[in-house]
């Protein structure tokens, strides 16, 4: 490797997995039962940020990563060196030419990129052989959880704000520079207006958004005179940080940076520090009373929704906020916990339904081959979503139930709109599904915003959307727990 560049790991990202994965691999492989087919569902269990609903995202790069995938000569060789405690190498040569030679043949269905989703749902089905289920697990894990857990927090904060852009500015916070790329991927997606990230914003075609640091301010004797020098450079794109020294001072300096002068914009007076309430207040009076009523006014300073919200209802006078840290990391809840469970294997020609069992019941999984149906009302309003074995009749099933609560159901029966939300993906490795822009993917959030009734998409206490099994599912789920508890 040459040690002045970066390492380019892209070629060798079927590596990117637990060493667990390829052990089993190799198991299977071992005990000649690696083309037995099975079916896997990455879901979540708990809507994050004790939210009322999570935006799905992430399929992109899960959809390049399974097309692109193969095993390169580097990263067989590397696998080659792997050894047993005891100095035995791990995997035999035929082994990695097995892998050598392997072409992804799953079915792969999936809820788009953009949808509103919920917990026990399979965001993405995968069917078809188990070394090849199994080998890819980690890579699906690692890019859904992170994206679909950003889209939703960017989406809390953008309705947090009420309508006005939310600018997110979190690259220098963000875990790493691949997490800072597909970190602000999602958080477009999630309804961010633009991005500090230059090549995300070049990669994604997402508007680049900027104003300029403390230290240009630092830089020059006084804070008129970095004014001055940053209009001469940007007379047409200035937006000026006023909280180096003093934010009151600061914006009579800017504004007095732009007086009589002509061909000047002063786009913007960003707000980093201090009460933002007060201070926004303060500044749009200065700004108003010298004329400068289009100049915009944005704040940041580590904010998430939660002060975005108190902040509006404090009245405060700011036109957008830049928001990075807290959106970047999902500081508050760092990971979504998505999943990836196996719920049938095919034996003798017969798909045989599969199930863990745990103590705690949120633990079980839903045994099968799922799909999904969304349910509307007659406002159009999204009213309950579906989980039903693939075997089953939609038209035979009149009643949603809960997971873990027989008595508690739901008539569908009544409902004259519905939507299926796994569709394919790719068919045997080959891939058939058209991918959408990005623009797209956030027309989609949008649109499913407008069905979901408020309650669930308010901060605190939101109301739990109902996500029920068929009936022949819990059954089916009673049953194999019953069987793997040895009861009669």
């Amino acid at each position: 490797m040459n040690k002045n560049k970066f390492y380019n790991y892209f070629d060798e990202l079927p590596l990117l997995t637990d060493l667990y994965q390829l052990t089993m691999s190799y198991g299977y492989w071992k005990n000649g039962i690696a083309e037995n087919d099975v079916v896997f569902n990455l879901y979540f269990r708990q809507n994050p940020f004790n939210g009322g609903y999570t935006v799905a995202a992430g399929l992109e790069y899960v959809i390049k990563f399974l097309k692109n995938y193969h095993f390169n000569e580097n990263a067989l060789d590397y696998l080659s060196t792997l050894k047993n405690s005891d100095g035995t190498k791990i995997f035999e040569i035929e082994f990695l030419d097995y892998l050598k030679n392997i072409k992804l043949e799953l079915d792969i269905d999936a809820i788009e990129e953009g949808k509103l989703v919920f917990p026990l749902e399979p965001l993405i089905r995968v069917r078809g052989p188990i070394i090849q289920a199994q080998l890819i697990e980690t890579t699906l894990l690692n890019i859904v959880n992170f994206q679909t857990l950003i889209a939703t927090k960017a989406c809390r904060i953008v309705l947090a704000a009420e309508g006005r852009p939310i600018a997110e500015f979190g690259l220098r916070r963000a875990q790493g520079f691949d997490g800072g790329i597909s970190a602000t991927r999602a958080a477009y997606i999630g309804g961010c207006s633009g991005t500090s990230n230059v090549l995300a914003a070049k990669i994604f075609n997402i508007p680049p958004i900027g104003t300029h640091s403390h230290s240009w301010v630092m830089f020059f004797n006084n804070e008129k005179e970095a004014f001055d020098a940053y209009i001469h450079a940007l007379p047409s794109n200035c937006t000026l940080l006023v909280d180096t020294y003093n934010t009151i001072n600061g914006v009579k300096n800017a504004i007095e940076a732009v007086k009589n002068k002509k061909n000047v914009i002063l786009k913007g007076i960003r707000l980093d520090s201090g009460d933002l309430a007060y201070l926004s207040q303060k500044t749009r009076e200065l700004l108003d009373e010298a004329g400068l009523k289009d100049t915009k006014i944005i704040a940041s300073n580590d904010l998430d929704e939660y002060i975005i919200e108190s902040l509006i209802d404090q009245k405060a006078n700011i036109d957008i906020f830049g928001v990075g840290t807290n959106l970047v990391t999902a500081k508050d809840q760092p990971a979504l916990g998505g999943i990836y469970k196996l719920t049938a294997i095919k034996n003798n020609n017969r798909w045989v339904p599969k199930i863990k069992i745990s103590e705690q019941p949120i633990k079980i999984n839903i045994p099968g081959i799922q799909k999904v149906k969304r349910f509307y009302d007659k406002d159009g309003l999204m009213s309950i979503d579906l989980i039903y074995d693939v075997t089953e009749n939609i038209e035979d099933i009149e009643y949603a139930i809960d997971p873990f609560f027989e008595y508690r159901r739901k008539k569908i029966t009544d409902f004259e709109e519905s939507e299926d939300l796994l569709i394919p993906i790719f068919k045997k490795g080959e891939l058939v599904y058209n991918l959408p822009t990005i623009s797209d993917i956030r027309e989609k959030l949008q649109k499913d915003l407008r069905r979901l009734h408020y309650s669930h998409k308010r901060l605190k206490n939101p109301h739990i959307y109902p996500v029920g099994i068929s009936h022949y599912l819990f059954n089916l789920k009673k049953r194999l727990i019953m069987e793997a508890k040895g009861y009669e």
